[in-house]
């Protein structure tokens, strides 16, 4: 783990929205079929007609808010593909793609590796270490964010770091229902949101120490997957019923934005998860230039 300094909190009123670039998979093999987080139920049924609507309607929500989806092509047999935030990570000209720690997943590493691989970055690499993308790795400001404890290996933070040229820190956590960091974190500019509870005593107090401006989510926000959403530095994608989180994010001067992800819930996912960012190069002023 890398030791990082405290970043200074931004004037609520000079928050502005930012064009991002994201990278989506339409779900049009959605389906739950095998149970690997404790939201899975294989005997609950999937309306997929409601889960297309659904993500369409996260798309054109995006579009209509000015920025840029593009979208991989989805695979027959890998349901979860919908969920591309854990296909690895962008940074700048450097792709890595991600190394899945089920064996229902593993493919979509590949699939995710060839539509890096087919973008002219500079730099793509397969994970190494198992590695679930976006899932534990959060981009904030001139630093990374890393989750682990069930899917993504402690390894592969230092395979990450070296990869990216960035600092990481590592994060711990221990409570099943929030397995991947952006189920129980979530970065909103120059601060971040999450919910103590999802990590270890020394992992809660280091994000205290980091940010002591952050929103603390309350468990009933956390157990909707709240923090599961995308921020473009004014506007805040988050599922509908985080009604709590929402008003402390209007109180803090961002502007959310109400997504229903229901039938995308029932495997674990909502907002971030469906949505992988194509990042810009990071400063360390925290700014980005294409």
């Amino acid at each position: 783990m890398t030791s990082v300094a405290t970043l200074p909190a931004r004037d609520p009123a000079a928050r502005r929205p930012v064009p991002r670039r994201y990278l989506m998979c339409r779900p049009e093999h959605f389906d739950v079929t095998y149970a690997i987080n404790p939201w899975m139920d294989t005997s609950d049924p999937v309306n997929r007609a409601l889960a297309l609507a659904q993500w369409d309607g996260l798309r054109a929500a995006y579009e209509a808010h000015g920025h840029r989806v593009e979208v991989i092509e989805p695979i027959a047999g890998l349901p979860d593909m919908v969920f591309a935030a854990n296909g690895g990570l962008v940074i700048g000209d450097r792709a890595l793609s991600a190394r899945f720690a089920n064996p229902e997943r593993a493919q979509e590493g590949p699939a995710f590796h060839a539509w890096m691989a087919a973008r002219g970055f500079a730099a793509v690499a397969a994970a190494r270490e198992t590695n679930e993308g976006e899932g534990d790795f959060a981009i904030a400001a001139d630093r990374i964010l890393a989750g682990t404890g069930f899917r993504s290996a402690p390894g592969a933070h230092e395979e990450v770091a070296e990869f990216f040229g960035l600092p990481v820190v590592s994060l711990d956590l221990v409570d099943p229902r929030f397995y991947h960091l952006d189920t129980a974190l979530m970065v909103l500019d120059d601060t971040i949101a999450y919910y103590p509870g999802a990590f270890s005593g020394p992992s809660a107090r280091l994000l205290a120490g980091l940010y002591p401006d952050a929103i603390i989510a309350d468990e009933e926000d956390a157990n909707v997957l709240g923090l599961n959403g995308v921020c473009d530095g004014y506007h805040v994608f988050l599922t509908e019923k985080a009604v709590g989180l929402a008003e402390q994010l209007r109180a803090r001067g961002y502007q959310p934005v109400g997504i229903d992800l229901s039938e995308l819930l029932k495997s674990g996912g909502s907002v971030k998860c469906c949505t992988l960012e194509l990042h810009r190069v990071r400063t360390a002023a925290g700014s980005g230039t294409d």
